[in-house]
């Protein structure tokens, strides 16, 4: 048996054929950019996640700049941002002309600590920080993190680009959030057919400069009031979020289901297993585990050979990419995410995963030497 890392076209019964039929209708009335199709998923999506605004974007590396943009983050503005992330979040700072500031994250939970946090803004004085939820879970003590910031007067931004149904104290990790970003690529639990994203905040005010600066900045159809980006959501990747977002929480327990059964079935001493905090509800974005740097690469090889897909997210800390250099502004390591970067592994996850391609993964990895 072959089990892909990641299968984005396991579709629901007459899904691709509901999605063409609205496609047709999006052919014959023109609506390609903007029109009630937008609207629709932004109160869809607003619902889903229970927050005050949801703006949908043309991708997860917008949405971040769009909303430290909205949010006051101006030229020269020290940013904090964990060392362990995607590189989108480090350049989503450069982008706007800030300066990412990396701090280091715990090898326990795999993302900040609200002493680390703290530290760093003793450390930097930042105007604010960059809360990255990894692996569709929530960071453990986003909380602690979320009144320290607001104690501190730190502007408090979320990437949430793997965290969409992800709850925290059994409350939608998005709905308490000051201002949050995601991404809707297609291999996100909730995807599009291409890029999109979306921006969230509980401001009035900042949604309102958001929604101005993913549109050209427009304060009227010729009139500009500030500098933006063409960010628009399109129509067909709103017409198929729509659609998708009816489905995602029959998607999100398939996932569940399956990392939950590497957590409990998978007993070899090399792979610790990680998942989420007590206090987390995660939405099976990604299995994780971790193995000592020296045995991965073997290990990866033995899963090559077995036809078992494989991932290792991420594989390198934000302070040490070669793009850092120059914009890096200052940085806290105590080498955990670059020990974690080295050290994950993580196997086959996506959405209606068949009982037999779960066996076989379990049993292949069980019988590794």
């Amino acid at each position: 048996m072959k089990v892909p890392f990641i299968d984005i076209l396991r579709y629901e019964k007459n899904f691709c054929e509901t999605v063409t039929e609205k496609t047709a209708a999006l052919l014959k009335n023109g609506h390609f950019v903007g029109g009630p199709v937008i609207a629709e998923f932004e109160t869809s999506l607003k619902s889903y996640t229970h927050t005050h605004f949801a703006l949908g974007c043309a991708n997860g590396t917008d949405a971040i700049q769009v909303a430290l943009r909205a949010a006051g983050i101006e030229k020269n503005d020290r940013v904090l941002i964990p060392d362990m992330t995607f590189w989108a979040t480090f350049e989503a700072v450069v982008n706007v002309g800030a300066v990412p500031y990396t701090v280091d994250v715990s090898k326990e939970t795999l993302h900040l600590t609200v002493n680390a946090v703290k530290e760093a803004i003793e450390k930097f004085n930042p105007k604010a920080a960059i809360l990255v939820h990894l692996y569709g879970w929530a960071c453990p003590e986003t909380l602690e993190i979320r009144k320290l910031c607001q104690e501190k007067g730190v502007i408090l931004i979320e990437d949430c680009a793997q965290a969409i149904g992800v709850k925290i104290n059994n409350e939608s990790l998005l709905a308490g959030a000051f201002a949050a970003s995601t991404s809707f690529y297609p291999a996100k639990v909730l995807g599009a057919s291409g890029d999109a994203g979306a921006v969230f905040t509980t401001s009035s005010e900042v949604a309102q400069i958001a929604h101005k600066l993913l549109n050209h900045g427009r304060t009227s159809h010729y009139e500009h009031g500030l500098i933006g980006w063409n960010s628009r959501l399109g129509a067909y990747e709103a017409n198929f979020l729509v659609e998708s977002l009816k489905h995602l929480d029959a998607r999100l327990e398939s996932r569940r289901k399956v990392c939950s059964q590497y957590r409990e079935r998978i007993k070899h001493p090399q792979l610790k297993f990680i998942g989420p905090a007590a206090n987390v509800w995660e939405n099976g974005y990604l299995s994780v585990a971790l193995m000592t740097p020296e045995s991965r690469p073997a290990f990866i090889e033995y899963l090559k050979k077995h036809e078992v897909g494989y991932g290792t997210v991420y594989p390198g800390a934000m302070s040490e990419q070669p793009g850092a250099t120059g914009h890096l502004g200052g940085k806290i390591s105590h080498g955990n995410s670059d020990w974690i970067a080295k050290s994950v592994i993580n196997l086959p996850c996506f959405a209606y995963m068949s009982q037999a391609e779960v066996d076989f993964v379990i049993e292949t990895v069980n019988q590794y030497k």
